[in-house]
Order: structure tokens, then C-alpha cells, then sequence
């Protein structure tokens, strides 16, 4: 996630245009409850499935990269330049950031891995609205993560100056933006306890790293 959720810059690249009327949308599937239970006890505990989620947007961004990820990131540019749809497309895999402002405040939701396809077939209903691409954002694992993306708490953008140890550990102030690489760890926060932090203890950095204090210095990784 960047350090700077309303001024992101690279690696992040803007998709470009989107629709004003369908901002954006969440749909999941799955996720159904089965009710466990015995003779004596009809309901003694629900388990749920699986559940799968994605995130919906309509890209009005016609260019080359807005082709490619509803057509496919194996589009190929043919040597008139147009794009070639391919036979078998395969979807684009990147991070996914959207930041929705209001007033002073701000909201954002942050897919450090997406599978970035087609939503939906695309329709050229009339001549008075503008074409849309429909989009599909589906988070997946990344890594060793538990989860699938996150949301910040609206209007959280103050920077971390602290971490207490933990596993996971935590920054402060409360709702503090991690530091975005083991870079600004070091420049801009101070561990808690001071003292080395005992095996297993760690602090997870914006870029989805780990770090550690040794006691003197931010290590990465977990203590040892």
C-alpha cells in the first residue's frame, strides 16, 4: 500500500476514466450456511463455505492497458497496432488500490493481489452513453497472508511513529498508516519495548514485509 494513500506513486498507475453512475460494486458467491446438529440438538453449530468475492467497475479508458485487462494481459499488439483478443486470455495479475475521498476524509480498499478479467459481455446500448468496459477485481492470496484485502478506517492517514512488539505487533498511534518499506520503518519509527524483541515478534510493513527490533537497529524478518 503506498505511504501516501491520495498521492500514490509508482509503481501504481491510474487505470484512467471510470464510470460516474457504477462507482463501484462488491459481489461474492458462496459463503452458504449448513446447520449442524444431532437428535437432542437440531442446531448446535452452522458452518459456512467457502467464500469468494470480487469487486466490479466500469472502465471508460479505451486505450491499449484498459484493453488488456478486459481482453487479457496476453493480448498482443499486432504490427498495425491494433490488439489482438487473444484464443485463450489469461487474467492480469496486480495489486488493486481505490481511494474514495469525501470532504477532508477518505476511505480506501487495497488488494495487494488481484486477478484483474472481464466482468461482464460488453453492450453498446445507445449513442448518448459512454462505453464501458466492465471489470472484474478478484482478490487472492498473497503470500503467506490470512486475508484477501483491506479496508482503512475512514480518514486514517496519519503516519506511524511507533510499533509495539507482538505477533503480529501494532503501530501507534491507533489507525496509523504502516510504514511503507523497512526504509521509512527506520527514519520514522520508534520500537516498543525498547529492548530486543523475543523470538516470533514482528511488525507487517505497507509493502507486505516483516521487520523485527534487534534492540540497536529494525531488522527485517521475524525475531529469530
Amino acid at each position: 500500500m503506498p505511504a501516501d494513500l491520495l498521492a500514490p506513486i509508482s509503481p501504481w498507475e491510474t487505470v484512467g476514466h471510470t464510470s460516474l453512475e457504477d462507482v463501484l460494486s462488491l459481489t461474492s458467491e458462496g459463503g452458504e450456511g449448513t446447520t449442524l446438529g444431532t437428535l437432542q440438538a437440531k442446531a448446535l453449530r452452522t458452518r459456512y463455505s467457502p467464500r469468494t468475492e470480487a469487486f466490479g467497475l466500469t472502465l471508460q479508458q479505451w486505450d491499449t492497458p484498459g484493453l488488456r485487462l478486459y481482453y487479457g494481459a496476453n493480448a498482443v499488439t499486432l504490427p498495425d497496432g491494433n490488439l489482438g483478443v487473444p484464443l485463450d486470455p489469461i487474467p492480469t495479475i496486480a495489486a488493486f488500490l481505490a481511494v474514495f475521498r469525501d470532504g477532508d476524509a477518505h476511505f480506501a480498499i487495497y488488494v495487494p493481489k488481484a486477478e484483474i478479467f472481464r466482468g461482464d459481455d460488453l453492450a453498446l446500448s445507445d449513442t448518448e452513453s459512454l462505453a464501458g468496459l466492465p471489470i472484474s477485481v478478484k482478490p487472492v492470496a498473497y503470500g503467506s497472508n490470512s486475508w484477501t484485502y483491506a479496508l482503512t478506517p475512514m480518514g486514517a492517514s496519519t503516519e506511524a511513529t511507533g510499533a509495539t512488539a507482538g505477533t503480529p505487533g501494532s503501530f501507534t498511534p491507533a489507525d496509523s498508516l504502516a510504514p511503507a518499506n523497512l526504509a521509512e520503518l527506520i527514519a520514522e519509527v520508534t520500537a516498543s519495548p525498547a529492548s530486543a524483541w523475543t523470538t516470533g515478534q514482528y511488525v507487517t510493513l505497507a509493502d507486505n514485509s516483516r521487520a523485527h527490533w534487534t534492540g540497536t537497529a529494525w531488522a527485517t524478518g521475524i525475531a529469530p
